[in-house]
């Protein structure tokens, strides 16, 4: 088995190096702390053709790989963390799902806007009552001659105060089958955006409250039985979560690692203490296993075509793990200044503790590897 890239592939993370580098590195810090969904970021790598890299070029994509994608972000992310989630939502998430099972007119409508970094999409699925157990939904979409009537509320929606348009999952009638989707547009009759509330990480997420909310037929992404093709979409999402972990988690590893070469105490640089020696081989470990797994989901299709279930599971949670605790090893090593807002590294750690629930908690993705270990189903809700 070859793990060296390919000259095309080397060419093309040099590029990005390159860029991110010299166009994203000197406002890192500035652009971590700042809520809002970095726009003149995504017109940038817009022009970069590093938004839709693995989508056909009859979308308007770059007609690459899902491996180009995951290469991108790495890249991106050593050099300017939070420009790393530019590249995942031009990617990955609600945006691949769209571009997965959207009309023509659908595509010709949002996908110039999303891929040149203007218009901003957002996935609305979680709900008060609707976490983890996702089909349990109560957001409803009702047919009325030509028109879909949703009503509901959807929390915890990714770039939702900044979003222009909003995948939402919906349900149109009983049961799994039930279940499909709909693209709503800021501003329409009957959809309010709340007031932002943030997380740990300082990212911000509004409330998005349907109150007869009226759009036309044309706006159905997958109608009832779309449940199953859009949770297999999922599992490409947890690729592009599972990237930013690592690529976070690898950040503050080199961080660290120069911080150790040159800060003295006791007359030694910290490299010299054995007991921190350890801790940096830890780190290595946990990096390299995670990205030997994340490589592996990333080529490995299942007989639709897409990255399994399990090998994506896998890697999301030891992606998960590594770039959580390696973060946090990272900012043990550097004290005061790695705990400080003047680093980055104490930012990697919060975004990485919240990429733990994100996408699937880590407990979920257990359970979903178990399965796959045994061959079964383990059924969660309590037996009727």
């Amino acid at each position: 088995m070859d793990f060296n890239l390919d000259p095309d592939q080397q060419a093309f993370v040099d590029s990005v190096r390159r860029f991110a580098s010299e166009q994203l590195a000197p406002g890192a810090l500035a652009r971590a702390h700042s809520p809002g969904f970095p726009r003149d970021v995504a017109r940038l790598m817009a022009k970069q053709g590093l938004l839709g890299i693995a989508f056909d070029e009859a979308d308007g994509g770059q007609g690459g790989s899902l491996l180009d994608a995951v290469l991108a972000i790495q890249e991106v992310a050593l050099h300017c963390p939070r420009s790393a989630d530019v590249v995942q939502a031009g990617n990955f998430g609600p945006i691949r799902t769209f571009v997965e099972y959207a009309s023509a007119q659908q595509k010709s409508r949002w996908l110039p806007g999303l891929l040149s970094g203007e218009v901003v999409i957002s996935l609305g699925m979680s709900e008060p009552e609707a976490g983890s157990a996702v089909t349990e939904l109560k957001t409803s979409a009702r047919v009325e001659g030509e028109q879909v009537v949703v009503n509901g509320t959807k929390v915890f929606s990714t770039h939702s105060p900044d979003a222009d348009v909003f995948l939402v999952y919906v349900r149109f009638g009983p049961g799994v089958d039930g279940i499909g989707s709909v693209l709503v547009e800021r501003n329409t009759p009957g959809f309010t955006v709340g007031k932002p509330s943030a997380f740990m990480s300082g990212e911000e997420w509004s409330e998005l409250h349907f109150v007869d909310c009226r759009i036309p037929n044309a706006n159905i992404l997958l109608g009832e039985g779309g449940f199953r093709k859009q949770i297999a979409g999922f599992n490409v999402e947890r690729l592009g979560n599972a990237s930013r972990s690592l690529a976070l988690g690898r950040y503050c590893f080199e961080q660290a690692r120069a911080y150790a070469t040159t800060r003295r105490q006791f007359g030694r640089e910290l490299c010299e203490f054995q007991g921190l020696q350890w801790k940096f081989a830890d780190m290595k470990l946990k990096l390299e296993l995670a990205q030997l797994a994340l490589y592996k989901a990333v080529v490995e299709q299942g007989p639709d075509g897409l990255p399994t279930a399990q090998g994506t599971a896998m890697a999301k949670l030891a992606c998960n793990q590594a770039g959580w605790e390696v973060s946090n090893d990272a900012l043990q090593v550097m004290g005061a200044l790695g705990y400080s807002q003047e680093s980055l590294v104490e930012y990697c750690v919060r975004r990485t503790r919240g990429w733990m629930i994100a996408g699937g908690s880590i407990e979920m993705l257990k359970n979903r590897i178990a399965e796959g270990v045994f061959e079964r189903s383990f059924p969660q809700r309590p037996g009727r």
